[in-house]
């Protein structure tokens, strides 16, 4: 069981982060039997955040810029897959006529309009939230909370939800159950509640994960790979918008 789960924390790293995470074992375990690991994916994503916003503070830089190299770091260490998503689900969501229409808009490689307005949002919102929090004690420890409590919104998603295409990673990932979304929920609520105001975040979070459900449910008539990034960052940005008001 221990090497099961071991493999299982080894592909949620590796679906949800450009981070080495060495060679799975055999049988290798199924993408949906990951999800419960998803919140300690965001736990090394988070970390390597932390590290590079207490380091650029004790060199003397301002909050924002030590913020921007926070995010900087988080964002190279995911390799953008999460920011990818939000755009791809911007220009589907809001560009297309029908399901199908949206379901290929997302596939698209090429940004519109909508995407690059929903990626200026996201970096620019998170930017400033965390210039906030870079004042405050430990903020470190805000930062981990949210990257792991973001990545359960991912987890629940593919529990609750059909996938949209035949195909995919949310194909690939569905089969979730719910109990594997409640210890991704544990896993990564309980340290998270060492934050103040973290259980504030967190009502946000679940807050905007069902009514982006509700959304992608009317849009394209369940979940994808595009949906699951969105909502993490959807998480990520209210939960540091929540911390952020208490700066």
């Amino acid at each position: 069981m221990i090497r099961a789960a071991l493999g299982q924390v080894q592909l949620a790293v590796m679906l949800l982060t450009r981070l080495p995470a060495g060679r799975l074992p055999e049988p290798a375990p199924s993408m949906g039997a990951s999800a419960w690991a998803f919140p300690l994916a965001g736990l090394a994503v988070g970390a390597i955040a932390a590290v590079v916003l207490s380091g650029a503070l004790a060199l003397g830089l301002p909050p924002m810029l030590a913020a921007g190299l926070a995010l900087a770091a988080q964002i190279a260490a995911t390799g953008a897959l999460h920011e990818d998503g939000l755009a791809d689900v911007c220009d589907g969501f809001w560009g297309g006529h029908d399901p199908a229409r949206r379901l290929e808009i997302m596939r698209d490689s090429r940004i519109g309009s909508y995407g690059t307005l929903g990626l200026i949002l996201s970096v620019g919102l998170r930017w400033q939230a965390l210039s906030l929090l870079a004042t405050t004690a430990h903020p470190w420890l805000a930062i981990i909370a949210v990257a792991m409590t973001s990545r359960v919104a991912s987890a629940a998603l593919l529990a609750a939800m059909p996938p949209a295409r035949s195909d995919g990673l949310g194909r690939a990932a569905s089969g979730v159950t719910a109990r594997a979304a409640i210890i991704a929920a544990v896993i990564a609520v309980l340290p998270a509640l060492a934050v103040p105001g973290m259980g504030a975040a967190i009502a946000v979070q679940i807050v905007l994960g069902l009514s982006l459900a509700a959304l992608a449910r009317r849009k394209i008539g369940g979940q994808t790979g595009d949906v699951l990034g969105t909502a993490q960052q959807l998480a990520e940005i209210g939960a540091l918008l929540t911390l952020a008001a208490r700066a």
